[in-house]
């Protein structure tokens, strides 16, 4: 919910608007979405290792559409099985209480993408299409080639590393020059959307290794110590998928340091190998419950 802000054309500059949101968030005047009740209860609960699959079975039991969805995932081919699974304690056991954190989180997210307005729909439509998109190449890299990142890791991954846009089209939409203008939009969520987003993560308590994510993953130039991590992989999920604008695409791919520490081939179009294709349809498939 959104109170009237009048935003003036100048806040087009990204360091003004960012301020407004900020200043609009800390007063109540704009809300950033909140996450489920239970999904937060299960992540806090994931933390503690004396947590048993019997106490997030017991919690998972109190919201009945997120039992329900669950369930279908674990049914969907994320989780090949000859039989099907329909006890909630036999789904937690069978994916383990991290995955079923990860993947309560992942259900969560497409509640994140309910339009306040017939304006917004559309807007909102697009932004979580590129994030299924993203995420299921995510969750492609991480069960057939990148190795050390769990597949409902880097599923979430790539279904919040473009969070950020929400609030800005909420704030951006009390501005009708700026939300019917296509390219101003675009431009100010390619500067925007990584600080907004991190300040989300930071705002849910998120891990750094997220906040990091989202802060970074239009960064091409960011580098670090050690293996690959999720802002590696969702850097090659942007450029691979084609989600980047073109002004922001680097020339030479081979050196990106991300594109290095994956240890992928630059010129091959891994995502659009036969072989993968189904892997793709199956996690869009599953992301649609």
């Amino acid at each position: 919910m959104t109170t009237a802000i009048q935003v003036s054309y100048m806040s087009v500059n990204p360091d003004t608007f960012f301020n407004e949101l900020r200043d609009a968030v800390e007063n109540d005047r704009i809300l950033l979405p909140s996450l489920p009740e239970v999904a937060l209860k299960i992540r806090d609960m994931a933390e503690d290792e004396a947590t048993t699959s019997e106490q997030i079975v017991d919690v998972l039991a109190q919201d009945s559409s997120m039992s329900a969805r669950l369930l279908k995932v674990v049914n969907s081919p994320l989780y090949p099985t000859s039989v099907p699974i329909d006890d909630l304690q036999l789904a937690v056991t069978r994916m383990g209480i991290q995955s079923v954190r990860d993947m309560v989180m992942n259900l969560a997210m497409k509640l994140m993408y309910q339009p306040t307005s017939v304006m917004m729909e559309k807007k909102f439509r697009q932004a979580w299409n590129t994030s299924v998109e993203v995420a299921a190449i995510c969750e492609m890299m991480a069960s057939t080639v990148i190795k050390g990142i769990r597949k409902e890791q880097a599923l979430l991954a790539g279904l919040i590393h473009n969070i950020g846009i929400l609030p800005i089209l909420l704030l951006a939409e009390n501005d009708d020059y700026l939300f019917h203008d296509e390219d101003e939009m675009d431009m100010l969520v390619m500067s925007l959307q990584g600080r907004v987003g991190a300040m989300m993560l930071e705002n849910w308590n998120f891990s750094d290794d997220l906040v990091t994510m989202v802060r970074e993953c239009y960064n091409f130039e960011y580098s670090h110590e050690g293996s690959a991590n999720l802002v590696d992989l969702v850097q090659f999920a942007l450029l691979q998928g084609g989600f980047v604008p073109e002004r922001m695409v680097p020339d030479e791919w081979s050196e990106i340091p991300a594109f290095a520490r994956l240890g992928v081939d630059v010129e091959v179009d891994v995502i659009h190998l036969e072989e993968n294709q189904e892997v793709l349809e199956n996690t869009r498939h599953s992301l649609a419950t």
